[in-house]
């Protein structure tokens, strides 16, 4: 049974994910520094360092899959490339994105749209990379949306995932666990004021298939010379997969 974020509701978890982004953007970037002490901020450097040595050249046009409010398509522009799209199913979070993008001047370059990740309005082959932050494990079909990623992919192209996962060692296991189910959702119910999205978020890394498990899929969508690199104890995890040329 799929993790949703709203149990009482018989809506679809797409549209619930959605429902929830939209509930908490204007608080989202605020949250996600807090409730992991910045440290997200550090993963998503780490991730693009991932893209730039794992790509054959600097990538020039670049999808970010469930953008949100930008901030991982922010960190791509130290690749410099010529264009980057940010898709996402939450028009709250994309509003408050393009808000972000005009403040600091970069609109002509990333383009921040409306689109579902597991039926990407978008040609095959038409990305050097694509990337996605937090976002897979609110995949309604995680094979569908990986599968899709890579059709709009290049040959010779790479996707890199960063994702949370769980910690599989003592004593940072048993910690991780107690932080995200019990603190975790006060702070975030007290800031957002959503008591169901921050009782979700650990649900779902909960139930996500992470390491192995993960890599095994994005094989099966078509990645091949796929990599997973454990983060921060293994908190957070960056999946790396190769289109073939």
């Amino acid at each position: 049974m799929a993790v949703v974020p709203y149990k009482d509701k018989d809506t679809s978890k797409r549209e619930q994910v959605a429902e929830m982004f939209d509930s908490i953007s204007p608080k989202y970037d605020l949250l996600n520094h807090v409730l992991s002490g910045g440290i997200d901020i550090l993963w998503r450097k780490r991730a693009i360092r991932e893209l730039r040595k794992a790509a054959a050249s600097p990538p020039k046009r670049i999808l970010d899959i469930a953008t949100g409010t930008g901030d991982f398509a922010l960190e791509a522009l130290t690749l410099k490339p010529e264009k980057i799209i940010g898709m996402d199913i939450s028009e709250g979070m994309l509003s408050v994105g393009r808000d972000k993008m005009k403040k600091r001047g970069v609109d002509q370059i990333i383009e921040m749209r409306l689109g579902d990740s597991e039926g990407l309005p978008l040609p095959d082959n038409d990305f050097d990379a694509v990337i996605v932050a937090f976002g897979v494990r609110n995949f309604e079909t995680l094979l569908k949306g990986l599968t899709d990623m890579y059709r709009v992919t290049r040959p010779g192209g790479v996707c890199v995932v960063l994702e949370f996962s769980n910690p599989r060692q003592f004593p940072f296991k048993q910690l991780y666990s107690f932080y995200s189910r019990t603190i975790l959702p006060l702070i975030g119910r007290a800031v957002s004021k959503d008591s169901s999205a921050y009782t979700y978020l650990p649900e779902s890394v909960q139930a996500f298939p992470d390491g192995p498990d993960f890599l095994r899929i994005y094989e099966k969508a078509g990645f091949t010379n796929t990599k997973w690199i454990p983060l921060t104890f293994g908190v957070a995890s960056i999946y790396i997969g190769h289109k073939l040329a």
